[in-house]
């Protein structure tokens, strides 16, 4: 790989446009990168790899790319022309930035961009190849072999880092070296084989776990039979299977033994059941005897005490079964005599409404009365027709004195409304003609009124923005001076850090560090703060300031120019006339306008009421000749009803007699009538029940001599109704029933012999039983548990057994694999080294590094030193990346860390080139044409300066160009050909000067 050409745009310490030409440079072989503490030598390092890998090195990454110094419209890129793998290529990169928005205020970011061209040799001309930044990285990454990590350690040798390489440990080598030679495939077996121990190691705990599990639940399947304890074995622990089997065979002979055992205790307590239940049934037997026949005797004894009560009751039967044949007497005379007593009642009420002149008048008389008001009645059904009509008549009249009074009303209000009708019609009309005319003034006036409205506004809107402006143009002056200070003072605060910076960086020297910009490892002198030291926080505070008062500027410009638009339509909008002026003219114009509209408004209510007066004449006009039409036709109407009631009013005089009228007389008739036709019917009721109720006392007094009784009473009280009668049965029939069940008990021969035994002990019979109960269900409760238990323990040795087997194979995997993950791991014992797979392989690497190193350290150091591998152990670590180095003179091996500064810094060069060697060849042998060395010359002397410079003109015979960053000043006369970068106020700049 070989550098031709780089531009750098707004980048880093870059504010504008700078170009390197690395084929001017490369001419001479050896070139020099030179310039002062924070020019921004190390920044052009960072663009090569930004232009290759879109990222600057670890140890900067995180920061902006972006220049401080660069115009705002400027934006940030960086592109690289370079040859490898004999293609020509440029990559241009821009990386993301934020810009002034095209509309509007604010800023927008801008997404990254990549461009790779190859150029056309035939054709003479650049073709594109991607914009792609994945496929950019993927092309760079192939062509060149390496990662942005080893580029920037192969091509980018930083001193530092390969110093401290030399001093560093085993753990701290392996990381770099892997970070170079990508052994993460080694780290990847490593990882999967500890993997695999793991989850073989997993499935072997499990599989013990889930054994152990079931030993135990044989265990509490057991209970405290087995006296045997469990294994104290945990899972992986070897042998916990047979051991748990064995357990498992000595539980299930225990179990068997007590199951056998309980089989026998249940026979025994079920034959001493049997017996106990026979004895029990016996004693029940005699028992229930004994109490029979006492029971028989206890209701005998009870029946001779209530004798006499049931003698009384048979005799009360008795008498009732012979009132029984006076009932039917009884009942008849009963019913006659409330016939009769009702009739009775009902005669007295009806003669009680009669007048006196009937009180003694017969069944007979009251019904020739009652005959003759009934004839009399039917005559004064036409008096009756006549008096209704005499009514309807008077009614008539009466209405038609009304219908003449309200036609009067209506004659001689139709009359007073018709007299000042034309009048009334002339004063609508000349409403109408008024009204018509302010409508047409208002429809005029309204054209005029929306201009002025619109003027008073646009006046109004002039005024307002003339102030906004003035008030505007007073704000951008304030922000312009506040901008201007805020730039000032960034700049000066700038320029004193710039000054105080060596102070800034002495402040991170450590002792036996060495220097970030010279490299040496003693700081004697360093450079201390002065009083008003300016940090980066006060910088960067300033800076924030700056741009903060520059957009407040801008914000306050956009502002002004806005409302100078506004104020320049509104004037064209207004005029020059004042407002006061254009606001008396709007109101006058807008009162006239409103009277206008208000006379207007008028003109529909003025046309409704000219309708309504000319519908209200016509309807009065109408109304007046219908009246007069009417009282014409109705005083014939009133002469012939006149005549009608006065004939009406002769006949009915003669027909009332004494009543107020005829339908009075009517009524009078009717309630005669009535009354005397109850009044006979109710004496002729009372008269046939008095004779039926003489004829049902002779027969009820014949009836109760012959039954045996001596009154009709007494036969009525022996008489007894269902309800006793059924009583009384009952109580004899159950009577009956327990002297005959007496009987039957007491002559049982069973039971004469029980009662004849002493009493039986129930309650010691029935304990009895129910022990032997409680014991056959105890022995059979144990024995069930027994058979379950050992169902249960047959079960689950089942169950261990094929756990077992599944076991066997996994174990045996467990063990293949964990031997190979502790040997590549080197904790097996095995690996008597102790060296894991990936430091075996790094070691290797590390080997072939020190073999290439030594060739150049030999000629820098005068054939003193060599480096040389060693894989022995550091104390209790592990071995296989140790780093020493044989000195000559003394013909001893010792550690690198034992070197002196300057010896360190070509021992470190030395190693640097080599690892580019040994890298360059792993990469696939892609050439290296283009190298950077890093600082760290500053801690040789003249001598070993000579001949390290000679090393590094040596790599030109090799057709290779080394470039060292460096600020020494010697170096500068030594080399010829360099590269200097110039910082400044507003930004760094290159100058390059040839060999030649």
């Amino acid at each position: 790989m070989r550098l031709h050409r780089l531009r750098i745009t707004a980048f880093g310490p870059f504010g504008g446009t700078q170009e390197v030409d690395f084929d001017d440079l490369s001419a001479a072989g050896l070139f020099l990168l030179h310039g002062p503490t924070g020019a921004g030598k190390t920044s052009v390092l960072d663009a090569v790899c930004f232009a290759l890998y879109g990222s600057v090195p670890g140890a900067r990454q995180g920061g902006s790319l972006r220049s401080d110094h660069a115009a705002a419209g400027v934006r940030t890129e960086v592109a690289l022309e370079l040859s490898v793998a004999g293609r020509r290529l440029e990559v241009t990169r821009q990386p993301p930035w934020e810009r002034a928005k095209k509309r509007g205020t604010g800023t927008t970011t801008e997404k990254a961009q990549s461009h790779l061209r190859e150029y056309d040799a035939p054709a003479g001309s650049w073709k594109d190849l991607s914009r792609s930044h994945q496929e950019i990285g993927e092309e760079v990454t192939q062509l060149l072999g390496m990662s942005r990590e080893q580029f920037c350690q192969v091509v980018l040798l930083p001193q530092g880092d390969f110093a401290r390489f030399l001093r560093a440990d085993a753990e701290a080598r392996g990381k770099l070296l892997g970070r170079l030679f990508d052994t993460r495939r080694f780290a990847a077996v490593e990882q999967r084989l500890a993997e695999l121990r793991r989850a073989a190691e997993t499935r072997v705990r499990a599989g013990d776990t889930e054994l152990l599990a079931d030993a135990h639940r044989m265990q509490q399947a057991a209970g405290e039979i087995v006296e045997l304890p469990l294994p104290g074995l945990d899972p992986g622990d070897p042998g916990l299977a047979g051991s748990v089997l064995e357990w498992a065979a000595v539980a299930r002979g225990t179990a068997r033994e007590r199951h056998t055992v309980a089989h026998c205790a249940q026979q025994a307590a079920e034959s001493a059941q049997a017996a106990a239940d026979r004895a029990l049934d016996d004693v029940r037997d005699v028992a229930r005897l004994q109490r029979r026949h006492a029971e028989a005797t206890e209701r005998a004894a009870r029946l001779e005490e209530s004798s006499a009560a049931h003698h009384e009751v048979r005799t009360r039967m008795e008498r009732g079964r012979k009132a029984e044949a006076v009932g039917p007497a009884l009942d008849v005379r009963d019913t006659t005599e409330a016939e009769h007593r009702r009739a009775t009642d009902a005669e007295t009420r009806t003669r009680a409404r009669l007048p006196e002149e009937f009180a003694d008048s017969g069944a007979s008389g009251l019904a020739t009365a009652a005959r003759r008001a009934a004839e009399e009645l039917g005559g004064l059904e036409s008096a009756r027709r006549a008096e209704r009509r005499l009514t309807d008549a008077a009614a008539e009249r009466d209405a038609l004195d009304r219908q003449e009074r309200a036609d009067e009303d209506v004659l001689h209000e139709a009359d007073g409304w018709l007299s000042g009708w034309e009048a009334n019609r002339a004063d609508l009309r000349t409403r109408i003609e008024a009204a018509q005319e302010a409508n047409t003034h208002a429809e005029q006036l309204a054209v005029r009124r929306e201009p002025a409205q619109a003027r008073l506004a646009a006046a109004r809107l002039r005024d307002r923005l003339a102030r906004d402006t003035d008030d505007a143009h007073a704000l951008v002056l304030t922000a312009r001076e506040a901008a201007v200070d805020a730039q000032a003072h960034w700049l000066d605060l700038k320029e004193l850090r710039l000054k105080g910076i060596a102070a800034e960086l002495a402040a991170g020297l450590v002792d036996g560090q060495a220097c970030a910009v010279c490299g040496a490892t003693e700081h004697p002198a360093p450079a201390r703060k002065v009083e008003g030291h300016v940090d980066r926080q006060a910088e960067e505070a300033a800076l924030a300031a700056h741009r903060r008062a520059d957009e407040r500027r801008a914000e306050a410009e956009r502002r002004l120019g806005v409302s100078r638009e506004a104020l320049a339509a509104a004037t064209a909008e207004a005029g020059d006339t004042p407002t006061e002026l254009l606001a008396e003219q709007f109101a006058e114009l807008e009162r006239r306008y409103s009277a206008a509209r208000d006379a207007a408004s008028g003109l529909h209510a003025a046309r409704e009421a000219l309708d309504r007066a000319e519908r209200e004449h016509d309807r009065r006009l109408a109304a007046q000749q219908e009246a007069a039409r009417r009282v014409a036709s109705r005083a014939s109407a009133r002469d012939a009803l006149d005549r009608e009631r006065a004939s009406l009013e002769d006949e009915l005089t003669q027909a009332r007699g004494s009543a107020a009228s005829v339908s009075a007389r009517a009524a009078q008739l009717e309630r005669q009538a009535a009354l005397l036709g109850e009044a006979a019917d109710a004496a002729r009721v009372a008269d046939d029940t008095a004779r039926r109720l003489k004829d049902a006392d002779a027969r009820l007094a014949d009836a109760a001599f012959r039954a045996g009784f001596d009154t009709p009473a007494a036969a009525a009280a022996a008489l007894l109704d269902d309800d006793a009668h059924r009583a009384l049965q009952r109580r004899l029939d159950a009577r009956q029933q327990e002297e005959a069940a007496v009987r039957s008990v007491l002559a049982e021969p069973d039971t004469a012999a029980a009662a004849g035994r002493p009493a039986v002990d129930l309650a010691a019979a029935e304990q009895a039983a129910v022990a032997a109960v409680r014991r056959v269900r105890d022995t059979a409760s144990a024995r069930d548990a027994a058979a379950r238990r050992c169902a249960e323990l047959d079960r689950l040795s089942l169950r261990a057994s094929a756990a077992v087997r599944r076991l066997g194979p996994l174990r045996e995997e467990y063990d293949r694999v964990a031997r190979l993950a502790t040997l590549t791991a080197g904790t097996s014992a095995d690996n008597e080294r102790r060296m894991r797979l990936e430091s075996y392989v790094l070691a290797a690497r590390l080997e072939q590094v020190a073999a290439a190193a030594t060739a150049r350290l030999q000629r820098m150091s005068s054939g003193r030193y060599t480096l040389v591998h060693s894989d022995d152990r550091a104390g209790r670590g592990r071995s296989g990346l140790g780093l020493h180095v044989v000195d000559a003179w003394t013909g001893r091996e010792r550690d690198t860390a034992t070197l002196s500064g300057g010896e360190t810094f070509f021992a470190s060069l030395a190693l640097a080139l080599g690892l580019a060697d040994v890298v360059t060849d792993e990469a696939g042998g892609v050439r290296l044409d283009t190298l950077f060395i890093d600082e760290g010359f500053g801690s040789l002397d003249d001598q070993t300066l000579d001949e390290v410079l000679d090393v590094l003109d040596s790599l030109r015979e090799r057709d290779r160009s080394v470039g060292i960053v460096s600020h020494v000043a010697d170096l500068r006369r030594r080399i010829h050909a360099q590269l200097e970068v110039v910082k400044g106020r507003s930004g760094s700049i290159v100058r390059q000067r040839s060999g030649d």
